[in-house]
């Protein structure tokens, strides 16, 4: 079997399990990160801080998840994945546990510099993971149950800490993330497969190397920030837009609007991933993007609007934009050897992750509010954002353009010549 498409072989009743417990570690991990935006007032007021203060509270988890992420590109093969994403998941489930019990502002930095090293590293071993043991044929609908977790957990996000800040104060937000991670914990412990994925003989500087100068693998991380920068420069400004300019109230509507995202994100989500199995990856990515476009140039000059007419846009969009991830996640994953995955894809974790936070501070230049509070400059911003969505997919095509397997469904998979993909 070539070495671009080794996996474990897992029984069908297992490998859903696995996938499942995947998915509930990566939910999690977004989850810590998004339920922070509506936390802002609190904090602030609790810790006395000011909003650019609370802005490197936010900023702080996304870096030291990408700079701990590509730190883990470095070392991450030499350990077993089971034993690597549970030591990693543990330190994440505490460091946010850390974040409900800070006592200052200091405190809570340092918390969240601690969630998000831990927190990124654990996501890049479950997407490793996935590559691991879902066979190629398989691995669009593998990828698209756990990739899944970013959308819903955006739109689950908000709503979320609004509720629980509104209940039972700010702290109550995290409590509940570090038991649900605790459960998830154990749960992963006794329902991951113990793979033998540990490469022998590792040498950190030459695998990092290789991993950061071959071909296939530099267009693979292209796509990868594409991703990551379209993001971040929509996503921050979707509920506050929803409130200033279509008029939504903050405490029923918007919730709602976002439940309806979510709901709509999961039927779809599956759906999608199925069909990255079935057709070409490329041409899935190309439609699935060119319907983000559309709905995005739409949502970002909304106006004052019904909450059913936006909770239906919000769908549209969340459909729209999180149906890019499967195909384009897939070929990511199908463009590297097994035997760097954990390095890779946690440098892709990385890369996304700082584009992510990139892509909020540009979109941060260009939105203002005018004296009545409606926000200003998003049409800008959907422009800027269909450039990054083009050039998701053409950087999508010179990827398969060298590596056509990476795009094949399963009908006609096309396995990747060993020298394409393991040669430094």
């Amino acid at each position: 079997m070539p070495a671009s498409v080794q996996h474990h072989e897992l029984p069908r009743g297992r490998e859903r399990a696995t996938l499942l417990v995947l998915a509930a570690v990566q939910f999690t991990h977004i989850l810590d990160f998004m339920i922070m935006m509506p936390l802002g007032e609190q904090l602030m007021r609790a810790f006395s801080i000011t909003p650019a203060q609370f802005t490197h509270v936010v900023a702080c988890y996304g870096i030291a998840a990408a700079v701990s992420g590509f730190a883990g590109g470095f070392v991450l093969d030499r350990f077993d994945r089971k034993r690597a994403l549970l030591v990693l998941y543990s330190g994440f489930g505490l460091a946010t546990l850390s974040c409900g019990l800070a006592a200052n502002y200091q405190m809570l930095v340092l918390a969240r510099l601690a969630a998000g090293a831990f927190g990124g590293l654990a996501s890049s071993m479950v997407t490793a993971m996935v590559g691991d043991f879902i066979p190629p044929s398989r691995r669009g609908r593998a990828m698209g149950l756990v990739t899944a977790a970013f959308p819903v957990a955006s739109v689950l996000g908000v709503p979320a800490g609004l509720m629980l800040a509104g209940h039972f104060g700010w702290h109550a937000a995290f409590f509940l993330l570090a038991g649900c991670s605790a459960l998830t914990l154990l749960i992963a412990s006794l329902a991951l497969p113990h793979l033998r994925t540990a490469v022998h003989g590792h040498q950190p500087w030459k695998q990092m190397k290789e991993i950061m100068s071959h071909r296939v693998h530099l267009r693979a991380f292209a796509v990868g920030t594409m991703l990551g920068m379209a993001g971040g420069i929509l996503i921050p400004f979707l509920a506050p837009s929803f409130v200033a300019n279509l008029g939504l109230n903050e405490r029923v509507e918007l919730p709602i609007a976002y439940a309806v995202g979510g709901m709509a994100t999961a039927i779809s989500t599956p759906i999608i991933g199925w069909l990255s199995d079935h057709m070409d990856r490329l041409r899935l990515l190309a439609y699935m993007s060119t319907s983000a476009i559309v709905v995005t140039l739409v949502i970002m000059r909304l106006g004052h609007s019904t909450v059913v007419f936006a909770s239906l846009m919000m769908a549209l969009f969340m459909v729209a934009t999180s149906g890019r991830y499967a195909p384009a996640m897939t070929m990511i994953t199908n463009a590297v050897d097994a035997r760097y995955r954990g390095g890779f894809m946690s440098v892709i974790s990385a890369l996304q992750l700082a584009c992510n936070a990139a892509g909020t501070i540009i979109a941060g230049f260009f939105v203002t509010q005018d004296a009545a509070g409606h926000l200003l400059g998003l049409p800008l911003v959907s422009y800027i954002a269909t450039g990054f969505f083009i050039l998701t997919v053409l950087f999508a095509i010179e990827l398969r353009a060298i590596a056509p397997h990476v795009a094949s469904h399963a009908k006609k998979d096309v396995p990747a010549p060993p020298s394409e993909i393991a040669a430094a």
